[in-house]
């Protein structure tokens, strides 16, 4: 498992990076071909970032 991150820059800049990969991701996402698995990874995703986001807090 990962190093627990404790520093408030760290938490931070790891919340900025999941967020652009979130982004290019969904900048990538075809909306002709996109099936619902592909959708329920973007939430997947986005509720990790949440999930985060409550840990840092």
């Amino acid at each position: 498992m990962g190093k627990s991150i404790t520093d408030k820059d760290q938490q931070v800049t790891y919340l900025k990076e999941r967020l652009q990969i979130f982004l290019e991701v969904l900048d990538a996402i075809d909306p002709e071909t996109t099936e619902l698995e592909d959708i329920d990874r973007l939430i997947q995703m986005m509720d990790d970032l949440e999930e985060k986001m409550d840990q840092f807090k």
